[in-house]
């Protein structure tokens, strides 16, 4: 009875501390399996980006969504073939020292495909639809297939020159892209403060 006990308590444990999948794989993922990922992602538990490959140098603050309903973004998020392409309303509280937030939104299962990049943010709750189609693509997984999309949302102490990578395309050194506004544009590094991350999946019909 007590190793039964002591079974539940560490499967509890384990799934409290999951975090959304940072796999950079060109497959899709059965939707039971990025379901459950999500799921453990958008819960109550305390932001963490400790298993992420790509941010888990940086402190983590919580991103939260209306566009994410059960772990799936709403298909108005989705490309303009199924949806509305409009990019997901985002709410987190100021990070303190911040004075602009850079965003990503990354397919992970399409070697790392770039759907939105957006540089000088100020404000720290966007709407639905909020960016422009110059800096947003809805997702569009092959058809029947199921993708998981991950947010970053990095808070900088100065703006950058400029935030690396392009929309609708692979960004096979996101890392680097990631890693490049750690530098200010005045050369300055310590930049990225913190990073806040929020994962959804998409099934396209």
């Amino acid at each position: 009875m007590k190793k039964a006990i002591s079974l539940i308590l560490c499967g509890a444990l384990f799934l409290a501390f999951a975090g959304c999948s940072d796999t950079g794989t060109s497959q899709s993922l059965p939707a039971s399996e990025t379901s459950a990922e999500v799921t453990a992602a958008t819960s109550d538990t305390p932001a963490d980006n400790s298993d992420d490959k790509y941010v888990s140098a940086y402190s983590a603050f919580k991103v939260t969504s209306e566009s994410l309903e059960d772990g799936k973004w709403v298909e108005t998020c989705a490309n303009i073939a199924e949806g509305g392409n409009a990019s997901p309303q985002l709410s987190w509280e100021p990070v303190e020292g911040a004075t602009v937030y850079v965003i990503y939104m990354v397919d992970m299962n399409t070697n790392n495909f770039l759907h939105w990049k957006s540089d000088g943010v100020t404000e720290t709750t966007l709407p639905q639809g909020w960016a422009s189609s110059a800096d947003y693509i809805g997702p569009y997984p092959p058809s029947g297939s199921t993708h998981q999309y991950n947010i970053y949302v990095f808070a900088l102490r100065a703006p950058v020159e400029k935030a690396k990578g392009s929309i609708n395309s692979q960004a096979l050194k996101l890392q680097e892209f990631m890693e490049g506004l750690d530098t200010d544009k005045d050369g300055n590094t310590g930049n990225i403060i913190a990073v806040g991350k929020i994962c959804g999946n998409y099934t396209a019909k």
